[in-house]
């Protein structure tokens, strides 16, 4: 579980500074006065979320309905 969380939390690092989805899902938060690790802690759990949904319904992920 360790290394899966890391992976995923380096992810989330790097898709809220490049994927224009989750980087304004990020700044969002930012806006809202939270900090910025929990920032990319909730961008972590949605990648999981996204990815468990891809997952369970065999489909690629669509920007435009997250």
């Amino acid at each position: 579980r360790h290394a899966l969380r890391r992976v995923v939390y380096m992810a989330a690092l790097t898709a809220s500074r490049s994927n224009p989805v989750l980087k304004a899902f990020h700044q969002r938060l930012i806006a809202n006065g939270k900090q910025p690790k929990v920032a990319i802690v909730a961008a972590a759990r949605k990648i999981m979320t996204i990815l468990s949904a891809m997952l369970r319904h065999n489909q690629p992920w669509y920007p435009d309905k997250a």
